[in-house]
């Protein structure tokens, strides 16, 4: 590593403070009842997982946070899910893959038969016809993901649902997939805006709802489950007020799995034990994305230049080893190294920390050392992650752009950053996103799409607009719906590749890293899995 000046100090500096913060801190302990660690020993089969991320409701029709998606995602089923390890979907209450019209608009799918309820009513097509008119017409959180693509669901049989399009979208079977778009039944649920019931849950899945509380719930297993049986015999979810009372929790073994969300140095300190064979450590690649947005309406950030030379000074390998300690996998394109039409263009043309490329670009734009350019840099305030690469990022400039660029790191409170960012009030942003559902266009068409705007003025409404870059580009337009109607993935693929082409050149935002998932488990859990939206399958687990 070359020496880096004033860079080196500040990190060294905040390493020593957070060394001191740490240690100095209280031993927290977890909130779980000491007989908690009991249970998990008494060999009753059952599952004791841990996590900080508290539901706000288990009604699927609104639910859009992943700490009630991955609770609803394993007490549930949908038309399709994920291969394990994999973004390929497969049929679940469908029987197979939807048999789709010329024009892309129908979609009929065949509906599995010898399904139950948690309640005991039969699963057929007018169940799950019922199920997604409910998710659309209750309008919750989540409800847009079909209203804005779906004109029409309807049950052409017992065993058949046919649902028409507003328009072509290739994506849809993978929007099937999310874990909110499930069945529910129709006789413990009721279609009507604003009526949801968050603290009960009816499905179809491995398990029913036996317990929920503010800080746990229960799970059994449906004994009349009618796909493979669990491989325990139900699952505790403890809700812990922290991440240091997970990592304690897991520590003194008051839970067999602990998942989301633990502190960087946290993971490191649990990995460093698995090692030793203390317990072990589960890793996977994850889908989702961070990455730095540039505001084309602020200047300097206007000039194309300005924008490629900030492409050309960021050093991925460097956040990476000392921000992220290396948990995490450098990124290279908006769309993640998941799908198989990802491309590494912005390595190949800026590479990482390309400082006399990065001048040569200011130069290009008109700025010197005598007449810089000055770009603030926003993140969310309880992020301290960002405000770490935020202040990394200043010291490049600081120490090696001689003047020519200089970085001002602001921040605000979360709740307003989200609410300001759409409109325009910050120059750069640093900013992660969470797909909706595991598709390419769900990395492309929220950042890139424009409905209404211009050259001149940029996006005034839609995708880039709401993310804070005001991009507008009628070409890219043109591309996003293309590869929207496209049906063949060959075909697909190349128009992916002009998209990435397109923002290498344009470079409204700069992708930086591509996260991974942490699972801790005990000696003796077996089976522990992730599908590719983050949700740690429950059903695998056993001991």
């Amino acid at each position: 590593m070359k020496q880096w000046g004033r860079m080196t100090k500040f990190l060294s500096l905040f390493c020593l403070c957070l060394l001191l913060v740490v240690s100095c801190t209280p031993k927290q302990q977890t909130n779980a009842p000491q007989s908690s660690a009991v249970n998990n020993s008494a060999g009753d089969g059952r599952i004791t997982v841990g996590t900080t991320e508290k539901p706000r409701t288990l009604d699927p029709a609104d639910a859009y946070e992943l700490g009630s998606l991955s609770l609803i995602f394993n007490m549930s089923d949908r038309l399709y899910t994920y291969e394990p390890g994999s973004t390929e979907i497969k049929p679940q209450l469908a029987t197979a893959l939807p048999k789709v019209s010329a024009d892309g608009l129908t979609y009929i799918i065949p509906i599995r038969q010898g399904v139950l309820f948690h309640d005991d009513t039969p699963f057929n097509a007018k169940a799950m016809e019922f199920s997604l008119q409910r998710f659309i017409e209750n309008k919750g959180k989540p409800s847009f993901l079909l209203s804005d693509t779906v004109a029409s669901v309807k049950a052409t049989g017992e065993y058949e649902l046919t649902i028409k399009l507003k328009k072509p979208f290739a994506a849809f079977p993978s929007l099937l997939a999310f874990s909110g778009v499930c069945a529910v039944s129709p006789k413990s649920y009721e279609i009507g805006a604003g009526k949801f019931k968050p603290n009960i849950f009816v499905g179809t899945g491995a398990y029913k709802l036996a317990k929920y509380g503010t800080d746990s719930l229960k799970f059994d297993v449906f004994d009349k489950y009618w796909g493979t049986k669990p491989e325990n015999k139900g699952i505790n979810v403890q809700i812990q007020t922290s991440p240091v009372n997970l990592f304690n929790a897991f520590k003194t073994g008051a839970i067999d799995v602990a998942y989301l969300s633990l502190q960087p140095d946290q993971i490191q300190s649990l990995e460093a034990s698995a090692k030793k064979g203390d317990w072990q450590a589960i890793s996977a690649q994850g889908s989702v994305v961070t990455y730095m947005t540039l505001n084309r309406n602020q200047k300097p950030l206007d000039k194309v230049e300005v924008r490629q030379a900030i492409a050309s000074l960021i050093d991925r390998k460097l956040l990476n080893d000392r921000v992220l300690l290396s948990q995490a996998d450098p990124l290279y394109s908006m769309i993640p190294t998941t799908f198989n039409v990802s491309q590494p263009l912005f390595q190949d043309k800026y590479g990482d920390g390309k400082f006399e490329e990065a001048k040569k670009s200011l130069v290009a734009a008109g700025f010197s050392k005598e007449n810089p350019a000055k770009v603030q840099i926003w993140y969310p305030a309880s992020s301290m992650t960002r405000s770490l690469v935020a202040q990394t990022l200043k010291s490049l400039a600081d120490t090696k752009m001689d003047g020519m660029l200089q970085f001002e790191v602001k921040t605000v409170e979360g709740a307003t950053f989200y609410k300001e960012i759409s409109k325009g009030l910050y120059p750069s942003t640093l900013t992660n996103w969470y797909p909706d559902f595991l598709d390419p266009d769900n990395y492309v068409q929220p950042f890139l799409a424009c409905e209404k705007g211009s050259v001149a003025k940029g996006c005034e409404t839609g995708g880039s607009q709401t993310q804070g870059a005001f991009y507008y580009s009628e070409s890219m337009n043109k591309l996003i719906d293309q590869q929207r109607k496209e049906q063949n993935p060959e075909a697909r693929k190349k128009i992916f590749a002009d998209i990435q082409t397109q923002v290498l050149t344009d470079v409204p935002y700069i992708p930086l890293w591509q996260n991974k998932d942490f699972v801790f488990a005990q000696k003796g859990v077996a089976n522990v899995n992730l599908d590719p939206t983050q949700n740690l399958i429950y059903k695998t687990i056993k001991k």
